[in-house]
Formats: C-alpha cells, structure tokens, sequence
C-alpha cells in the first residue's frame, strides 16, 4: 500500500514537535488565525479594490457602492472590515502568549520580527480605517498626521513626506491607499514567511522542556487537526460577526467641516486619551514609541535565562511578564476610559 504523503500544511510544521505544543490550551492557535486573517483581508481586500476609487470626490461613494449596489458587497465589506479588527487582537493576544509562556526564549530575533508584524498590522489597519474617507476617518487622519509636525526639528519635513503636501488633501489619500495595498501588505507578507519559517526552522513552538528533561514528542498531525479547528471557528466568528454587525460608514469628507471631537480606531484609544492630559509630542510620539521600545527589548534586558521556556508564568521570566502586564493594564484603561465617554 502506498504511502500518503503530508498535504502543505503538514508542511508548515517540523515532523515532530513536543507534546505540550500540540495542545490548544498552549498557544489556542493565535499565530495560525492571526496569519488566517491576513490572508482573508488579503483576498476580500483584492475584490474591493476593483470598485474602490482613491480619490477625494470619489472614494466614499465608492465604498458605498461596494456596501449597497455590488452583488454581496455588504459581505465582502463586513468580512474586511471584522477580519482587521480580529487580526489586531488575534495579534496582541499571540504577543501576550509568547511573554507568558516564556514563547520567545532563544529566539530573540524572531520576537523582534513578531514586534515588526505587530506594528505593520496596527499600520494596516490604520491606513484601511482612513481609506473609507468618512467624516470621521478624514479627520483623525488630519490629528494623527499632525502629530508628527510636534516632533522636533524633522517633524515638518516628515509631516509633508507623509501628507504629499503642506496639508492632508488628494495626494494624502492616494498615499495613504499605495501603502495599504502594496507597501505595508507586502512587508507584512514577507515578515510573516519569515517568521513563520524561523518557527518551523527552530523545531516547533518551543523546544525545551521547563524542567530541562528531554521533552515528550508528538507527530504534527494532532496539532494540524487543532489548528484546523480553530481556523473554522475563526471563519465561522467571522462570518457571523460580518452578517449581523455592518462595518461603520458615516457622511462622506468634508474637509472644510471641523467635526466635535474626532475618534481613533479604538486601538489607538489609548493615546487619544493620553493626548486630554499631556502634551501632542509626548502622547502622539514618544509614548507609542516608548511602548514599543519597551516590548522589543523584554528578552534582551528583562528576561535573558533560558529556564522557562515553555511554561506559563515561568519564574525567571516574572520581570518581563510584570513589565508587560503593567504597559497592557495601563493602555487597556486608557482605551476603556475612553471608549466610555
């Protein structure tokens, strides 16, 4: 009798692999439905941009048209538009997987490019939410961009690099789709392989059993059956969140009009909030990048011992794991308090 040979996905993982990896309760396929996402805004992303038009006049009629005239354009819509905002916390919970089970030990250089696909996923979906060009959207564009003019001495220069002018207009928008549509989703997908492959490269998930003794090994195929499972249910949550929960769209940009109060997407809430209190440059700038300073570097200076690998709350890792938790709890009640006004 022939011997079956493994499908692709057999091959996105090593032969064997220790046995707690196989266990959905280790990582709950985080990695898998975050890379599932993007390939699902990746498809419906394609089919939109044959109706979507970049330009100030035309660009939010032409999202409705997507939304209301093209044959279940309202799912294609809805499943873009939900399949982003999962993706960003299917994202942040695989980071907070990886810090709490000391996931990142001995591979410090794939956390760093975990922390480069993490800022490109906020940055996607970022230049997505402007793309709509809704009162809304237009003018947190206009906020957020002159953030950048409070940096000192660079920021002017970086701000009309940024904007295509002296003030967000038609070149903004048509940048702003370029980077959506080639530049941040085609660095997003080569990261990904990359990261994905050091994974595979390494030996799995993790190698190393917490108590140093030679780890149980399993075949991949219990873990394939997981991730597939997970990957239905992810569809499913999808699809029934893109039937009954239609993607906001307000009143198309008007420039001219100042609205009251302009609202980030809610994952950048946070700095939205800090921006009431302290001064643009500290908030808008310096914050962001103190956060994501501090996260590159948790392996390199709060946890740099082996022991742990593998293990939830592992206590050489308690340093790294504190620091983490106090940036999450800190950003999560400024997101909550400011979801609430």
């Amino acid at each position: 009798m022939a011997h079956k040979r493994p499908n692709f996905f057999y091959h996105l993982h090593p032969p064997t692999l220790p046995a707690r990896e196989a266990r959905f309760g280790y990582t709950f396929g985080l990695g898998g439905i975050s890379l599932l996402l993007f390939l699902v805004l990746g498809v419906t992303g394609v089919l939109e941009m044959f109706i979507y038009v970049p330009t100030l006049a035309d660009a939010a009629e032409s999202v409705r048209q997507i939304t209301y005239l093209a044959p279940f354009g309202w799912l294609l819509r809805n499943m873009h538009y939900w399949a982003g905002q999962m993706m960003v916390g299917a994202v942040i919970l695989h980071m907070a997987r990886v810090v709490l089970s000391g996931g990142y030990k001995g591979r410090r250089f794939n956390w760093l490019i975990g922390m480069a696909l993490l800022a490109l996923t906020l940055l996607l979906d970022f230049t997505g939410y402007v793309l709509r060009w809704d009162q809304d959207t237009a003018w947190a564009l206009v906020t957020g961009t002159n953030l950048v003019n409070t940096i000192p001495g660079i920021g002017p220069a970086l701000y009309r690099v940024l904007v295509g002018g002296q003030a967000v207009g038609q070149a903004t928008l048509l940048r702003f789709y370029a980077w959506h549509v080639i530049g941040l989703a085609f660095a997003a997908a080569v990261l990904s392989t990359w990261h994905s492959f050091r994974v595979r490269r390494d030996g799995g998930i993790s190698h190393a059993d917490p108590a140093g003794r030679p780890a149980p090994r399993v075949g991949r195929e219990q873990l394939v059956r997981t991730e597939s499972i997970a990957a239905l249910l992810t569809l499913a949550v999808l699809v029934g969140l893109s039937i009954f929960a239609n993607a906001p769209l307000g009143p198309a940009a008007d420039l001219t009009v100042p609205v009251a109060a302009a609202r980030a997407p809610w994952f950048f809430i946070w700095v939205q909030e800090l921006l009431r209190g302290v001064s643009p440059f500290l908030a808008g700038v310096l914050a962001p990048l103190a956060v994501l300073t501090l996260l590159s570097i948790l392996p390199y200076v709060f946890d740099r011992r082996l022991a742990g690998i593998g293990e939830w709350f592992n206590r050489p890792g308690r340093l790294a794991q504190g620091v983490f938790l106090v940036i999450a709890a800190l950003v999560t009640a400024l997101t909550v308090r400011g979801l609430l006004r």
